[in-house]
């Protein structure tokens, strides 16, 4: 693999770039740092909000290109440069659909913060790790005066077998994305990590064979068709293995940092 033309690094964060403790590492922050300094920009493409991403990379947290609520919305240095909002309409339609199957926990992610129903704490725990800005109400209908990036179903049962199969007819609308074993999530039909990482790439002057990305699930998937290099997990679905162009070790065993030190080593080789 030819590395001297990478200028844009792009990760998932849960299951990729965090660990099964849901932590960054200190290798990681070394080698950031290393890659700055070389010009080459690094972006976090995540289902996750925008605030909860900041405060988990809070090390280098102005630094990073932010690809959050599953290329709903895009910000650097705390500037918006991509937004793809959902209708509300849609959204009050799905809701409705899901409250008739049992034990979901629902997610209306907001531009301004995330809004829940629930505190059950089996439900909190996961939603915690995910979710920073956050407000519980009464009822997600009467939600109002925020713009709706995402909504997003919890399935402590196991999303992709229990869940999904009742709500894929949304796909002709909608981007319908299983993003872990207990999510789904719904967004925008533009709203996707690929569409998002093509929108900062144009804002950068970057092309696609100048770019890497690493992803472990479907909604990782697209950003793939916009990277001239893509690396699965070892921990990855399988559907996500069989479209990536390279494979990594496991998020628990360094693989996006393994990959990125072989970039580094041939950079410094070539005197770049």
């Amino acid at each position: 693999m030819d590395y001297s033309k990478i200028k844009l690094v792009v990760s998932d964060m849960d299951g990729t770039l965090l660990n099964s403790k849901h932590e960054v590492s200190r290798q990681f922050i070394e080698i950031f740092k290393e890659l700055r300094d070389l010009d080459i920009k690094f972006a976090v493409a995540s289902g996750r909000q925008y605030y909860s991403l900041r405060e988990r990379m809070d090390a280098i947290k102005d630094e990073l290109i932010y690809i959050a609520e599953n290329g709903a919305i895009v910000m650097h240095h705390e500037k918006q440069l991509h937004i793809v909002p959902m209708e509300p309409e849609v959204v009050h339609e799905i809701i409705k659909e899901v409250r008739e199957l049992d034990n979901k926990y629902l997610i209306l992610c907001g531009r301004e913060q995330a809004y829940i129903e629930s505190t059950d704490p089996e439900f909190m725990e996961p939603f915690l790790n995910h979710y920073e800005k956050y407000k519980v109400v009464d009822d997600l209908m009467e939600v109002k005066d925020d713009l709706f990036l995402k909504f997003t179903i919890c399935d402590l049962s196991g999303a992709e077998k229990n869940s999904l199969p009742h709500l894929k007819h949304f796909e002709d609308r909608l981007q319908v994305k299983l993003s872990g074993k207990i999510w789904i999530d719904f967004n925008d039909k533009k709203a996707q990590k690929g569409n998002a990482l093509k929108a900062v790439q144009e804002k950068m002057n970057i092309k696609e064979e100048e770019t890497v990305a690493f992803g472990d699930y479907l909604n990782d998937i697209e950003l793939f068709q916009h990277s001239g290099y893509s690396y699965a997990m070892e921990n990855a679905h399988k559907e996500v293995k069989a479209v990536a162009t390279h494979h990594a070790g496991s998020n628990d065993e360094l693989g996006v940092e393994k990959v990125l030190e072989k970039l580094l080593e041939s950079l410094r080789s070539t005197g770049a």
